[in-house]
């Protein structure tokens, strides 16, 4: 057991669903799961919801991990798809999101309940992600949004010399090591699957922000993530451009527009232009492409931002003071 786990209290009450979303991750999901088999919380489930694997995903779980559940959805639906899927079916009071590339320490779970059980005003609860082939190095301290429109990662790059040691209060957490309050995650309704991968945490936080649920940074509950690894490239390039625009669209609150559209535009333009200067690289083309695709669909959104900001209930105030400058 972790010296992080050994420091807690826990009544053990709240059951907690931990999801994998997997596709073609045969190579990562041995150490991701025996991370979770090593974990010092009694009250958990897992599940792998796999996304149409071509490898030996399916066939490594079933015959490895007897306790895991294996969702076989036959087809890739993205992220996005795959944990819908497999929060429909788990039990857990709490549902726990790691990547299939991403490794808990043992504590992990524990910190996250811990976390929740002190603060029932939390919806959710962030981990510090830290990366597996440089473990002083941090991922991810709680997601951010700032008021050019531009979402991030907390602390990201930064040695991890303890400064990120404090529970706060943040924007949200990153998607791959997270953990939600299941009645949060059915009012919000999940993920949107339009968003298919990348951002549909930012997404998520947004719309959990505006009704009124909150995100609590928890430093104790640890995560190794393998940056890009199931990820990254083209690929993520796309659909990083295009569902940033589809969040400025789908959730930016009309106020935070008239205050900050300058720097919002600032930024996707300063984001184009450097994607035209390196237009040979493949990933740069993606991202524009991406761009274009998020204008594009502009008008499909409309009717969920109606949805989104009919459901605000917090202040001018408190949305201001959730932007990371």
């Amino acid at each position: 057991m972790s010296q992080t786990a050994t420091r807690l209290s826990l009544d053990h009450s709240l059951s907690v669903s931990v999801i994998i979303p997997n596709w073609n991750g045969a190579r990562y999901l041995p150490e991701c799961l025996d991370s979770l088999r090593a974990q010092a919380y009694p009250r958990l489930e897992v599940i792998v919801v796999d996304n149409g694997s071509t490898d030996d995903s399916v066939a490594l779980v079933k015959g490895g991990y007897p306790e895991v559940r294996l969702l076989e959805l036959g087809e890739n639906r993205g992220l996005t798809g795959g944990v819908n899927a497999g929060a429909k079916v788990v039990r857990g009071e709490v549902l726990a999101l790691l990547n299939n590339d991403a490794l808990a320490d043992p504590g992990w779970v524990a910190a996250l309940v811990d976390a929740l059980s002190r603060h029932p005003e939390a919806g959710m609860a962030a981990s510090k992600m830290l990366l597996y082939d440089c473990p002083t190095i941090i991922n991810s301290a709680g997601d951010t949004f700032g008021p050019d429109g531009v979402p991030g990662n907390r602390g990201v790059w930064e040695e991890d010399r303890g400064h990120y040691d404090r529970e706060e209060w943040v924007f949200g957490g990153c998607g791959g090591a997270v953990a939600y309050r299941r009645d949060m995650w059915e009012a919000l309704g999940g993920f949107d699957e339009d968003f298919f991968m990348y951002c549909e945490d930012v997404d998520l936080n947004w719309r959990a922000q505006l009704a009124g649920y909150r995100c609590l940074y928890t430093p104790r509950a640890v995560a190794y993530h393998r940056l890009s690894a199931t990820g990254g490239g083209v690929t993520a390039s796309y659909y990083t451009g295009r569902n940033t625009i589809w969040v400025l669209g789908k959730d930016l609150p009309a106020s935070l527009w008239r205050k900050y559209w300058p720097r919002i535009m600032g930024a996707q333009l300063k984001s184009a232009w450097e994607a035209v200067q390196a237009w040979r690289g493949e990933a740069a083309r993606a991202r524009l492409r991406g761009q274009l695709a998020g204008m594009l669909t502009w008008p499909r959104l409309w009717r969920k931002r109606r949805a989104v900001q009919r459901s605000c209930v917090v202040s001018e105030e408190y949305l201001e003071s959730i932007l990371s400058s």
